[in-house]
């Protein structure tokens, strides 16, 4: 509950800083800014509330009520009822500070349990306890490198098949460092360019190169001779990574990544309208010290017993304030318990048996698509789970269509690449059945003959 102060405490405090009044804490704040007319409306009941709210959600269709052919980084995937039944127990709702490990060891364990799958699934030798999303955490891969070179290496390549939203997010944390340059491949051959177009940008000043895999638009490429040509001029690679695919596809740690990003939603999370998700972030074992991002520890007590920390915390602003490498003071704690909890039950072997049936489902549904009459199959790369499609109309006109029949289309690639105008990038999961994919390749078949 929040408790006002006194006017005599609010009096003593402003007499303690050296002002007169609340209104000089605003001084430096232009005055027509400082107290603006809101103009709100008056206030209602809690009845009346609760009732305005219901009709705008009934106005939302979840996707347990749609069949879903969209993913573009966020995907419909099934999540057992084991997960969530633990997550929604009062230890974990009400967990403490992992700050204080005398009493908080049970948090402790689950995020070094989470660390401990995500690298095992990397193949990278540590992962950090999470960020907000896979967006940030493609971003504290650009600080990190950029601190890994102490600002002498100045340039970082994107690759244009690497997530348009992870771009964005990752100018906005480097775009205004001094001397910094971002470049994006695809200049001359377009958003579909093969990897290997990124050499000829790498240069002795290049500090991270930054690929998708599987990418943006589906693909699967093998890294391994761009790893090899970036380490060769002294950069790091970094590989934004679908986990899902890392059931079935290598390790990004077996061709060369320095480090491996990417959105962990897939593992147990619901799409939520967008959040929260979270992203994990792992790297090889030279570069933890540079590495953003709490890390959990196992060691033993004075008695010998296994017990968990926080550790290298030195890095963080508790401690070095603004030479801090990390600034992050939190992680995403019970969505990596999700993740961890998911995980933990489906195994190695499950894991794969779920991104085999996405892998052989997608398949499925690009092979029946490319019967067609005036749809094309872009893809001409190995792809897992999402490929594009080269539609005869607009790609909002076919998914308004498909909403009136109780399916929601794929992303309209036009939105984030002027160039893919009438291409729809498809995600088909381990939830579409043969059935679905049938009903959603009719109705692409109506829509040709319009």
């Amino acid at each position: 509950m929040f408790i006002p102060h006194t006017k005599a405490e609010t009096e003593e405090m402003l007499k303690s800083i050296g002002v007169s009044s609340m209104a000089d804490l605003f001084a430096d704040v232009p005055e027509k800014y400082r107290f603006p007319k809101l103009n709100l409306p008056s206030g209602v009941t809690e009845m009346e509330v609760l009732s305005e709210l219901t009709d705008y959600s009934q106005a939302n269709e979840p996707v347990s009520e749609l069949v879903s052919f969209l993913g573009a980084g966020a995907y419909n995937h099934y999540i057992p009822a084991v997960i969530d039944s633990l997550l929604r127990r009062s230890e974990f709702y009400t967990a403490y500070t992992p700050y204080q490990p005398e009493i908080s060891q049970g948090t402790l364990q689950a995020v070094f349990e989470f660390q401990s799958l995500i690298s095992n699934l990397t193949g990278m030798d540590a992962s950090n306890a999470s960020h907000y999303d896979g967006a940030t955490a493609t971003a504290e891969a650009g600080v990190m490198a950029y601190h890994h070179f102490r600002g002498k290496r100045t340039r970082i390549i994107l690759s244009p098949a690497v997530h348009p939203q992870y771009r964005e997010v990752l100018c906005s944390y480097l775009c205004n460092y001094e001397n910094i340059s971002i470049e994006t491949g695809g200049k001359e051959k377009g958003p579909f360019e093969n990897p290997s177009e990124l050499i000829p940008l790498i240069d002795d000043q290049t500090a991270l190169v930054v690929v998708q895999y599987p990418d943006f638009f589906g693909r699967i490429f093998d890294y391994k001779i761009l790893a090899e040509k970036t380490h060769e001029n002294g950069a790091l690679l970094a590989v934004v990574a679908n986990p899902t695919a890392l059931g079935l596809i290598k390790a990004p740690g077996e061709f060369g990544a320095d480090i491996v990003v990417g959105e962990g939603q897939p593992l147990g999370i619901p799409l939520s309208y967008g959040g929260p998700y979270l992203g994990f972030f792992a790297t090889k074992k030279e570069l933890v010290r540079k590495m953003s991002g709490r890390l959990v520890g196992e060691t033993t007590d004075a008695q010998g017993r296994r017990g968990y920390v926080l550790t290298l915390t030195a890095r963080e602003q508790h401690i070095r304030r603004e030479k801090a490498t990390s600034n992050i003071c939190t992680n995403q704690g019970l969505m990596t318990l999700a993740a961890t909890i998911y995980l933990s039950l489906l195994g190695k072997h499950g894991l794969k048996q779920i991104a085999n049936l996405c892998y052989q489902k997608a398949h499925y549904a690009a092979q029946q698509i490319s019967t067609v009459t005036g749809f094309e199959i872009v893809n001409k790369e190995p792809f897992f789970h999402e490929f594009v499609v080269k539609c005869p109309k607009s790609v909002e006109e076919i998914n308004n269509d498909m909403l009136d029949n109780g399916i929601l289309g794929g992303y309209d690639l036009g939105i984030d690449y002027p160039q893919l105008k009438n291409h729809m990038l498809v995600a088909v999961t381990e939830m579409n059945s043969k059935d679905d994919i049938d009903a959603f390749v009719e109705l692409l078949r109506e829509a040709g003959n319009d």
